[in-house]
């Protein structure tokens, strides 16, 4: 694994210098789920939550943390990103909704952070507007699914 690049020689935190790097097309994918009740599951399927429109609001809410990334992260770099998309699927089954977010910019550094941010906000949403009828849900297994562009080039989960 290489050097932790958060850290200075000396071993203090710093925002990491990207001037010099080149402008490249990122791409990140993140996602993760939230296993609840079924019957919460129910609720968020048929439209029926008391708050509304759940995975409406979970993907603008998601959308939105995408953009504040650097206000919630110390050492992120405000990015200009070109696109947000979020994606949700119900597994009924399982009694779990998934997201997952792709984020994509052109620029100096890359948007892994933005990805995975808003595909956690997305879930913490969702735990939000159903809290009042299941406090056991389960928010896990958020990760970076894939990543494009910058020095380092395309990396995937699991390969």
């Amino acid at each position: 694994m290489s050097e932790l690049t958060h850290f200075n020689a000396a071993g203090a935190a710093h925002m990491v210098d990207v001037g010099a790097k080149a402008e490249t097309t990122r791409v990140a994918r993140a996602g993760g789920r939230i296993r609840m009740a079924p019957t919460t599951f129910a609720l968020i399927r048929d439209g029926n939550a008391k708050k509304g429109d759940v995975l409406g609001i979970a993907r603008i809410a998601a959308i939105q943390a995408s953009k504040r990334t650097p206000d919630l992260i110390p050492l992120c770099h405000p990015i200009a990103l070109t696109r947000v998309g979020v994606e949700f699927t119900l597994d009924e089954a399982a009694a779990t909704v998934s997201i997952e977010v792709t984020t994509e910019t052109v620029g100096r550094t890359g948007v892994e952070m933005e990805a995975l941010t808003a595909a956690m906000i997305g879930l913490l949403t969702i735990y939000d507007m159903c809290k009042a009828v299941d406090r056991g849900m389960v928010i896990e297994v958020v990760q970076l699914l894939e990543k494009i562009g910058g020095k380092s080039g395309h990396w995937v989960a699991g390969a």
